[in-house]
Order: structure tokens, then sequence, then C-alpha cells
């Protein structure tokens, strides 16, 4: 395992240190010009369709989702451990300045998003009996008609089974079986049981079962996590500058607080801020498509204007809230790892322990547990109704049965695996979807541009 485990570390490497960081930053600056920078000219738009649309009971739709169903999908895959532990990983690597470059990745991901929502509606298909179908492969094959077009799908389907269904639903439960077992003292394999049999509930009932669970789900957990924040910052207000200011400061001069030389830790920080905003986010990775593909809208831009505030809502409104937390509670005041890294604290305890300073070691322990299973539960649904989409894509409908299978069973191993070994072959699967999805984006950016002036 140790031996795998360091051949998928060089991987990354290369592919999150020089490719993604530029291919991620470019399309998004490529999209925020091509739309007029989307992302500020209708940000008020989007929230005003998100929140004039606010429903909990949504029903069910006949053919494809509502938009707001739509978006509670695409969030509940958003919102998972990548805000909670990717976010922790990233400050311990990169230093709290790798929550800047989370932002800045966020920023321009909201023109991407934009362009993956409106290509997503633009290629769907709609069957007779009123079922869509849309997502990354329709497009990439609108992009690269052809033999070419054929194999660039198909290695986007190939990898998005593997990244989501089946190592990212594994990342989601390794997550709540460690905090689980951290919190409440049980064996991280039975939470895992637990985990894969409520999964299998909620996957037989479809798309239609996945929406009506995470449009109720997410709203919930997204408030239950932002309540408990705003109490531990209420009683560290007095570092709330001081954390702010380490974002910044440590974006620029992360040696200060990682240490090695200042290219060494600025790539450090950088490179985490990409990968990790490219797992918690999801922009440019062609995941939510997927869900974005089956908002029953008037026009493309309405779905892009609304899929922009999921990455504001996971990046900017939660992932800041673990953020401001951590580093108020363990940096800030000479806490704990002012001066760096310290004896046993990880990335997978880190929240735990910073909830801990205000709430109480027992209690900061179970309420981030209770928070990281909504979140890991409800991407897994997601996640898995994507590989679904793609395996049936790519295999025909017989194949599904087969796949949810396997997927439950790797919801279980993945609560009995290693923690690292896990993440990092969830990173190489994820950034492997970037390269076709973000060729097919660039190469259509003229439709994407057309569907932002014609709003």
């Amino acid at each position: 395992m140790e031996a795998v485990l360091q051949v998928v570390q060089r991987i990354n490497f290369y592919l999150s240190d020089y490719i993604l960081v530029f291919l991620l930053i470019g399309t998004g600056l490529y999209f925020s010009v091509r739309t007029r920078f989307v992302q500020v000219r209708c940000f008020g738009e989007g929230m005003r369709a998100v929140f004039g649309e606010f429903s909990m009971r949504g029903g069910r739709q006949k053919g494809g989702l509502s938009s707001f169903q739509a978006l509670t999908t695409a969030i509940a895959a958003q919102v998972g451990t990548g805000n909670i532990i990717g976010a922790c990983g990233a400050i311990l690597l990169g230093g709290p300045g790798a929550i800047f470059w989370m932002w800045i990745i966020a920023f321009f991901g909201m023109a991407t998003i934009y362009a993956e929502a409106v290509l997503a509606q633009e290629t769907r298909r709609v069957a007779e009996d009123g079922s869509v179908s849309g997502g990354p492969v329709y497009y990439i094959k609108r992009a690269f008609p052809g033999r070419f077009g054929t194999f660039l799908a198909g290695f986007f389907a190939v990898a998005l089974i593997l990244a989501l269904g089946f190592m990212g639903c594994m990342v989601q439960s390794n997550s709540i079986g460690e905090t689980c077992a951290a919190a409440f003292g049980v064996p991280s394999w039975s939470v895992g049981i637990v985990v894969a049999v409520l999964a299998a509930v909620v996957f037989l009932g479809g798309i239609q079962r996945i929406a009506g669970v995470t449009e109720k789900l997410v709203p919930i957990m997204a408030a239950l996590y932002l309540l408990g924040g705003l109490v531990v910052l209420v009683c560290r207000v007095r570092y709330l500058p001081e954390a702010v200011g380490m974002i910044f400061r440590y974006a620029f001069v992360p040696n200060a607080i990682i240490g090695g030389s200042l290219g060494y830790a600025l790539k450090m920080a950088v490179s985490q801020g990409v990968k990790r905003g490219l797992f918690s986010n999801e922009a440019g990775m062609g995941s939510t498509p997927h869900a974005h593909a089956m908002a029953k809208v008037k026009h493309p831009h309405e779905q892009g204007v609304v899929a922009m505030t999921g990455v504001f809502i996971d990046t900017f409104v939660v992932l800041t809230m673990t953020a401001l937390v951590v580093i108020s509670t363990l940096y800030a005041g000479n806490g704990i790892l002012s001066a760096g890294a310290a004896e046993g604290v990880s990335k997978a305890n880190m929240a735990q322990l910073a909830f801990g300073t205000v709430l109480g070691s027992r209690a900061g322990s179970m309420f981030v547990a209770v928070c990281l299973l909504f979140f890991a539960f409800s991407t897994i649904l997601s996640w898995n109704f994507f590989g679904r989409l793609n395996v049936s894509w790519l295999l025909g409908e017989k194949a599904v049965g087969v796949y949810s299978v396997l997927a439950i069973g790797f919801i279980f191993l993945g609560s009995c695996l290693s923690n690292d070994l896990v993440w990092e072959l969830a990173d190489l699967f994820n950034q492997l979807m970037v390269l076709p999805n973000v060729l097919a984006l660039v190469t259509l950016g003229g439709l994407v541009a057309a569907a932002c002036r014609r709003k």
C-alpha cells in the first residue's frame, strides 16, 4: 500500500502543481472575460432566483428537477468533507494563506460553473417519456464530433465513475467513520455499514428520491453547521481580525509559518488551495453539470446564475466558516498551531479540536461528527447519481444495477482503509476529470458567451 501511495502522490504532485493551477485559473479567467464577469454582474440575479424559489417541498417533477432541486443536488455534491477535512488539510499543509487561494479559485470558478451549467442545459437530451439526461459527456461530444470526442467523453465517464462513484464515496465514508469513531467511540467499520445501508435505500428511489432528500437535507445541514460556527466565532471574536489577517498575510509569505524557502512555501499554499478548492467547489471538474442539466428553466442562463450561487455558498460561506473557526482557535492568540504543525494534530481532527476549544472537547467532537455525517452522506447521494448517469451512457442501463452494488461496497470499504491513500486516489481521479471537461468548455466558449448575451 505504501508503494501505491507514493506513486499516486507523485502523479498528483505534477497534476496539481504544474497543470491544474494554470488550467483552472486560466479557464475561470477566460470565462470571466467572455461573460463580462457574470459572477459579479449577475450575482444578485442568482441569489434572487435561489431564495425566491426556496422550498424544501419541491415534490416530484414530470421529468427533470426544479431549479432549486437541481441546485441542492449540486450543493449536496459540493458541500462535503472538502469543506471540513479538506479545508483543514489545506491549512495544515499550506498554512492559513491556502484559504486565500481557495477564494481565488472559487471566484473564477463561479464563471466556470456558469459555463458548465449553460452547456449542460444546451446539450441535454429529453426522452419521449419526459426523462432528462445531460452532463459533460454530451457537450464534450458536441465540442469534438467524431472519434476523438467519443474517446474524450469515454475517458471523462470512466474517470468520473472512479472519482465520484467509487473513490469519492470512499473519502466521504472514511471521514464519517473516523470522526464518529473519535466522537462516539464506535468502530469505523460499523458506521460504514450503517451509511452503506442508508445510501442503498435512497439509491433505489432514483433521482427523484435523491432530489427529495437533498432539498431537505442541504438547508438543514448548512444552517446547523453555520450556527455552531457562529457560536465559536462569537466566543473568539477578539481573535477574528488576527485570523483574517493571517489568511491574507500567509497567502504571500507562507514560509513564516510553514517553514522552508519562500518559493517552496508559496507553492505549497497555492497548490493546496487549488487542489482542495477543486475538491470543495467542484467548478471545472464536470460533476455538478449533471444536476444542472435536469433543471426545468426557460433559458440556460437562468440555471447558470443559479449554479454560481452553489460555489459561493460552498466556499465563501461554509468553507470560510471552517477556516475562521480553525484559524481563530488553533492559530490566532498563540494557539497550538501558531508556530506551524504540532504533535497529534492532523487534518482529520483539526475541526474537532477547534470546535472543542469553545464547546468542550467532547461536545465539539460530537458536533463535527454529526455535521460531517450530514455533509458526507448528502455528497455520497449526489455523487452516486452522477456516476449512475455516466455508467448508463457508457455501458447501458443494465449495468446500473451492478454499479450500484459495487458503489455500496466501496462506501463500506472506505470506512476501513487508510485515510491518506483514499484522499490521494480521490484527488487523482478528480484531477483527471478536469482535463477533458475543460477542453470542451473552452472549445464551446462562444456558445456560453452567446447564452449570456441572450439573457
